[in-house]
């Protein structure tokens, strides 16, 4: 008896092993603020604590430090289903590796901010579509390492499906299911796409709070040519909502939400 082996097939899961690094834990940890400053302008912001895997545990999920991550803006209501966002962010990198001296413990990296949110109504589900540009600042962790300069180009769509009330209201329990791609351009850039996000989130609102958490898959090149990662996430977030405009007691609306 023979045996007979695809050289195609072979090669094939070969360069499948090679280039697909096993996949690392994460969590992220997030505060969402919106302020209703008049009827066109509101104040934005998101506060996230995120850690991941220890170096030789890829499955804890908190074994480090990761990023302290802080964006903020302000929102201009263009339409009650369009509305513009601009802002600074400050985000503050931990170690990779905090054993090593040559690295130092966290950088600083500055970012500026804007984006356009486009809302619509598909039958009792709201849709978002989220266009993100981010003009980025960033270094690594090696010690004397240069500042480096990218554009990075975000597209998220998001669906929020009521799951007990007939749309998004007070006290509605619903899945929020979203696909978010990232291009990355730069003088150092190989590679323009940097990574790709599949989040799925259930939540509930009450009054002026949301709650949401769920899973996040990520999928993207690493610097190294040809070298792929994917990370899982739990994420677990509060957002919370107010109209300045007056002293009634606000309500959320389809159009406030963004995460």
């Amino acid at each position: 008896m023979s045996i007979t082996i695809n050289p195609s097939i072979a090669q094939e899961n070969t360069l499948t092993e090679r280039t697909n690094l096993a996949p690392t834990t994460e969590s992220w940890n997030g505060l969402y603020l919106k302020l209703r400053l008049s009827d066109k302008w509101f104040w934005y912001q998101e506060n996230h604590y995120r850690r991941r895997n220890s170096s030789d545990n890829r499955a804890d999920f908190v074994g480090r430090m990761s990023q302290v991550y802080n964006r903020f803006g302000l929102t201009y209501l263009i339409a009650d289903n369009f509305e513009v966002t601009f802002g600074p962010t400050l985000v503050w990198n931990y170690t990779p590796d905090p054993e090593n001296s040559e690295f130092v413990n966290t950088t600083l990296e500055p970012r500026i901010w804007h984006q356009w949110l486009l809302t619509q109504n598909v039958g009792r589900v709201k849709v978002l579509h989220q266009f993100r540009f981010e003009h980025r600042y960033k270094r690594d962790n090696s010690i004397g390492s240069d500042y480096l300069y990218t554009n990075r180009y975000r597209y998220k769509i998001t669906a929020y499906i009521p799951l007990n009330k007939p749309r998004m209201e007070n006290k509605t329990l619903f899945l929020a299911p979203s696909n978010e791609i990232f291009f990355e351009t730069g003088n150092h850039i190989i590679n323009i796409l940097e990574e790709n996000r599949v989040y799925t989130a259930i939540g509930y609102t009450h009054n002026n709070f949301m709650f949401f958490g769920g899973h996040m898959w990520t999928y993207g090149p690493t610097s190294t040519p040809g070298t792929f990662r994917n990370r899982h996430i739990i994420r677990l977030n509060l957002m919370y909502t107010l109209d300045l405009r007056n002293k009634r007691r606000p309500v959320i609306k389809a159009r406030d939400l963004k995460f």
